[in-house]
């Protein structure tokens, strides 16, 4: 029990070093937006997603170079992604003083492009089953290897993405005063705020791997839920900061454009750095499929009216709910609708 409350602490600990560091990422990249004149969707989309989603880059690299765990690495992304698309939007329009707006960009381009982004990394997992197919002692359990060469796709369309956002940037014109914004000192106050959030997103991973131990139950599980939740507080903070100062566009655009960063570069990040990693396909398949599963309900409650209402905040949130009670009953085995889940510890 004493160290069970240890690890709680360290925890939470980390996870207020996480938030402390985002805070002050937040701000500088804020800043940084104005001072380059970037319009609000690529500032949310691009700015505020990249900055906002280091907790969860540094959550796959720390994973798989330091720890050896490259699918607690995958669990935490996927498990933050699900945070963002059914927790992050439902809290900002909770707190919001109206209805939280979205447009045509929001719901045709950003959230179309994150489905491209499910599709294609799903693709890639495809592909590291298919052409690299790894033995398995466990019956049924479907293991392939990621190499670099596999990683780079959805870093390529990353890339793409990127394009798509510079285009949007060129004709945007603003009137705000930034003669008071010194961009060197900003790019410091990013920069160590970085380090910040890497020494938290360390205390949560370390965080994870014991409540596996102690609980017997695979860091998969912790993955999923405590480091999930704890690096999505960036996002969080980014998002519900916004949407209360009546810029919903900036909220939602920074869900997406985070969840489109993790995706795209945070989970190959581990791979390209690490060499090869070991995709468990029997896990990641049904895990993507939830996650396609959010993704589409978020675009159709955005799509209605271009709101998101309270009630279907409120409902977003029972959906997470409902999806935490389900991975923890499949953990301690107390459901099996998907076989092998949760991985062998």
């Amino acid at each position: 029990m004493p160290e069970v409350l240890f690890w709680a602490l360290v925890a939470v600990g980390a996870t207020g070093v996480v938030w402390r560091g985002s805070g002050l990422l937040e701000s500088s990249s804020e800043r940084l937006a104005a001072y380059y004149r970037l319009p609000d969707i690529v500032q949310g989309a691009i700015v505020a997603a990249v900055g906002s989603s280091f907790p969860e880059l540094s959550t796959t690299v720390i994973s798989t170079l330091v720890h050896g765990e490259f699918e607690l690495g995958v669990a935490a992304i996927v498990g933050s992604a699900l945070f963002n698309i059914l927790v992050i939007p439902a809290l900002a329009g909770l707190v919001s003083r109206e209805p939280l707006q979205a447009n045509r960009d929001l719901v045709y381009k950003e959230a179309q492009f994150y489905m491209i982004a499910v599709a294609v990394l799903t693709l890639t997992f495809s592909f590291a089953v298919i052409y690299q197919p790894l033995p398995s002692s466990t019956e049924g359990v479907i293991r392939g290897e990621m190499t670099r060469s596999l990683a780079l796709l959805p870093v390529a369309l990353y890339g793409l993405y990127l394009f798509v956002q510079y285009q949007d940037s060129l004709d945007h014109k603003t009137d705000k005063d930034v003669r008071d914004i010194r961009p060197g000192r900003e790019w410091g106050l990013l920069a160590i705020s970085l380090v910040v959030i890497v020494i938290g997103v360390e205390g949560l991973v370390r965080a994870a791997i014991n409540f596996g131990t102690i609980f017997g139950t695979p860091s998969f599980l912790w993955g999923i839920t405590v480091v999930a939740a704890g690096t999505s507080i960036p996002d969080a903070f980014v998002s519900i900061r916004a949407a209360r100062n009546g810029r919903g566009i900036v909220s939602i655009a920074n869900v997406l454009g985070s969840n489109t960063f993790d995706l795209l570069v945070c989970i190959p990040a581990g791979v390209l750095i690490a060499g090869t990693a070991v995709i468990n396909y029997s896990i990641t398949a049904p895990m993507m499929a939830v996650l396609t599963a959010a993704t589409v309900v978020l675009f159709l409650m955005m799509r209605t009216h271009m709101i998101l209402s309270r009630r279907e905040s409120v409902a977003l949130l029972l959906i997470y709910a409902s999806f935490i009670v389900w991975i923890g009953a499949e953990s301690f085995g107390m459901v099996d609708w998907v076989p092998h889940l949760p991985p062998e510890p």
